[in-house]
């Protein structure tokens, strides 16, 4: 997808707002020698901004506006450091509510639907932004945020709600709620709309099935406006991306450079009409792919694939690079397993092990199944992990994200 003459000027119109507000960002491109964007080599020969660059700014080294525009902040959680400080005028957040509408529009929800939003609120991007989008649709929202499951199943079914909107993790949560306490049949939910975090095929089919919903993947992150910048739509061939407020790239993270369509690597993306913090060039870290050709739908707006994972949730364990990604996909070879596992690595005796805790049901030979997951690590990786397969309902349950990857060695 190569960046169009409109997106070139609207990026060009980005570069002089942020020289001339003369703030964090602004500076970086002067040192860079740039002054204005007219070609795709100029667009390529900007710099990149990652999310460091983002925390050096705070609190609101960002600001391109005059703070008299500024509406609101919202921040990332900074549980790995400074937090990023994002501030948006009235029109982003107008901005992002209509992506949001849209969303909801392209996963068939009217006004007509009663949307239960279960994400946090607050400084985090979420709850408000699902609340947006529906208020924006006309629909009924619900706004529930995270926590306190009976109050959520008792709303759910006492004002019957057609939408869930939530993590993966929560909605996995519920779904067995559901199924525990023998509600299903008083619950309406129809469609959910799942999103922060990557969850695997076979978590996705245990919560449609559990649920007897069809499910849509939205994508966003706090620095790009939030969630509501992409979703899927009723075909499934990966999550239409809203090309009229955002250019996306997919680079390789090793070299910088772009891959053709089609190809994996790390999404890059632009943001052609912010006004409190515009971006340029911002390494999310999140894998993907550019799906060429045409949606069955007919839409315009061009598609990547559901995120695979981050380019920096590497481990290396034993001299070896290993993605949880990785390990996901040899769990899901095994049909007795089921969706929810973790892993830990702690180096114990000099030297690193990977212990490797996954559920399943109705198993009865526990060590023969274990013994056959770690030859699969193995013959994969190169390494034996130590395999502990455990009951159905062992491992954490959460109300946000789950902790899949735990690395006790820096503890």
């Amino acid at each position: 997808m190569q960046i169009s003459e409109k997106q070139l000027s609207q990026v060009d119109h980005q570069v002089k707002r942020l020289i001339a507000a003369d703030n964090f960002y602004g500076k970086r491109l002067k040192e860079a020698g740039v002054d204005s964007v007219a070609t795709v080599e100029d667009f390529l020969n900007l710099p990149f901004s990652e999310k460091q660059d983002l925390r050096e700014a705070y609190p609101l080294g960002l600001m391109t506006c005059s703070e008299d525009e500024v509406v609101r902040i919202h921040s990332s959680s900074g549980t790995t450091g400074m937090p990023v400080i994002i501030p948006y005028t009235a029109k982003d957040v107008d901005d992002w509510g209509e992506m949001f509408k849209r969303c909801y529009e392209y996963a068939g929800i009217t006004s007509r639907d009663r949307i239960q939003i279960t994400p946090g609120y607050g400084l985090w991007t979420a709850g408000i932004g699902f609340q947006n989008g529906c208020e924006k649709l006309g629909a009924m929202a619900i706004p529930m945020g995270p926590g306190n499951t009976d109050k959520q199943l008792q709303m759910m079914m006492d004002l019957k709600s057609t939408v869930i909107c939530a993590t993966s993790s929560y909605a996995l949560l519920l779904a067995e709620e559901i199924e525990k306490r023998g509600i299903r049949n008083k619950i309406h939910l129809k469609k959910g709309v799942i999103g922060s975090e990557r969850w695997g095929e076979k978590m996705r089919k245990r919560i449609s099935s559990e649920l007897g919903i069809e499910l849509y993947d939205i994508y966003g992150l706090t620095e790009i406006y939030g969630p509501g910048i992409g979703i899927n739509c009723k075909y499934d061939t990966g999550m239409h991306y809203w090309d009229d407020y955002l250019y996306l790239e997919i680079i390789d993270p090793a070299t910088g450079k772009n891959v053709p369509d089609g190809e994996w690597g790390e999404i890059v993306i632009t943001t052609l009409v912010k006004e409190g913090a515009p971006l340029i060039r911002f390494r999310t870290h999140d894998l993907s792919r550019i799906i060429p050709g045409e949606c069955p739908c007919g839409s315009h707006h061009p598609r990547i694939d559901v995120i695979s994972g981050r380019s920096d949730d590497m481990m290396k364990i034993k001299g070896v690079n290993v993605f949880p990604k990785q390990i996901e996909e040899i769990l899901g070879t095994f049909p007795e397993l089921s969706s929810e596992y973790q892993i830990r690595i702690s180096h114990l005796d000099g030297k690193d092990t990977m212990r490797i805790y996954v559920e399943a049901s109705g198993v009865n030979d526990f060590k023969s199944l274990q013994q056959r997951v770690a030859a699969a690590v193995k013959s994969r990786i190169g390494f034996t992990p130590i395999v502990y397969v455990v009951e159905l309902g062992f491992l954490p349950r959460s109300e946000k994200k789950s902790k899949r990857v735990i690395d006790e060695r820096f503890q």
